[in-house]
């Protein structure tokens, strides 16, 4: 489970992002997490609530997922598929030229503050 490695890197982040810019509590992190990243959002929702409770900044803090859908493109055809319906095979060629466009991200899309 690598999902506790990854929140307590997001943590560090955040901890760090608040520090400069003055903020004594942080509400929300929303998190981009692509669908073929090899991240469980339930494992990291779990990790998050467990590691972020021990943190006076992030005490309380909601972990938002939004989970981003895996495309791919084919050199040939030049068109986007699905990824995980299509694998790395063109749907509408058959070629074997394609190449992951997005869906394997794990990044902090925002940091929510209410009023300080």
């Amino acid at each position: 489970m690598h999902e506790l490695g990854i929140v307590f890197y997001i943590i560090k982040d955040v901890k760090e992002a608040a520090a400069e810019n003055g903020v004594s509590h942080v509400d929300a992190v929303v998190m981009n997490i692509g669908e073929v990243s090899t991240v469980v959002p339930e494992y990291l929702t779990d990790c998050w609530r467990w590691a972020a409770d021990k943190e006076a900044v992030l005490q309380g803090c909601e972990l938002k997922i939004h989970s981003i859908p895996a495309v791919s493109y084919c050199e040939d055809c030049r068109t986007e598929f699905e990824t995980v319906r299509f694998g790395k095979t063109c749907p509408h060629c058959q070629s074997g030229k394609t190449y992951l466009l997005r869906g394997n991200e794990v990044e902090i899309k925002e940091i929510e503050v209410m009023n300080q």
